[in-house]
């Protein structure tokens, strides 16, 4: 099956490059491609979050009130997402689905040098089918200068997405997201270093389309969802049982 799509993905990548004459660009074709059929799943996933923002309270409070109930309070979580219209898998659904891309792209890679070795980003990238290591390894550091500037972006654009979704968190939230953001860049940028200059353009570009849709469509989305979830939260309280004991009569004395 895995081979089925990565010899699928070459022949897309190969048909979109007979049209653009690219193989660079025709990595940047096929990531827009994939980013606007993924469009209606990411403003999903956007409402998904900003839903969540709203229910944090009530889930805290349903956690708190059944922390004795372990039963009750998965009962009453169930409900609680259910009544909010969320789905807690909601949100990594667009990731998921574009994994066999990314890393399909390092197979595609070597298959691309093979029907091409001079499979270059026009004069920017000689080959798109080596990576920054190999660049500066077999050329120099002067040769590899655009490989060590989308090595660069490969970390920067894994941070910005992740700084721009603190506006729906709070204090502490913010601080463990920063934190995260950060360590998280200084991994992709050593990744980076060896993966093939395909795989880097791919990223690059979804992720410069991720930060370009936030800032324009995504906070409008964030703002009318949580609207909505604040409206549906208010008109669906935590019901609370109340089990009364029942009186019994109270033992008189005998004389």
């Amino acid at each position: 099956m895995w081979e089925w799509f990565i010899s699928f993905l070459t022949s897309v990548l190969s048909g979109i490059e007979g049209f653009v004459g690219d193989w660079g660009l025709a990595v940047i074709v096929l990531t827009v491609i994939i980013r606007l059929v993924l469009t209606p799943l990411m403003a999903h996933s956007t409402k998904s979050t900003a839903r969540m923002q709203v229910m944090q309270p009530k889930l805290k409070e349903i956690q708190e009130r059944y922390a004795d109930d372990p039963t009750r309070q998965a009962e009453e979580m169930r409900k609680a997402y259910a009544d909010m219209k969320f789905n807690p898998l909601g949100g990594c659904l667009p990731i998921i689905l574009q994994m066999p891309v990314f890393f399909g792209l390092f197979s595609v890679a070597r298959d691309i040098s093979q029907l091409d070795a001079n499979a270059s980003f026009f004069s920017i990238l000689p080959s798109i089918s080596v990576s920054c290591s190999q660049m500066v390894e077999s050329v120099n550091w002067v040769a590899a200068a655009p490989y060590l500037i989308l090595v660069a972006l490969f970390g920067v654009l894994t941070f910005i997405p992740m700084v721009l979704n603190t506006s729906l968190q709070d204090a502490s939230q913010r601080s463990q997201t920063m934190t995260m953001g950060a360590v998280m860049s200084v991994m992709m940028l050593v990744f980076g270093w060896g993966v093939p200059a395909a795989v880097l353009l791919y990223y690059v570009t979804s992720s410069l389309w991720q930060v370009v849709q936030q800032k324009l469509i995504t906070q409008r989305v964030v703002e009318k969802a949580k609207a909505e979830a604040e409206a549906e939260a208010a008109g669906s309280p935590i019901e609370i049982d109340v089990v009364r004991r029942e009186k019994k009569p109270r033992p008189h004395k005998k004389n």
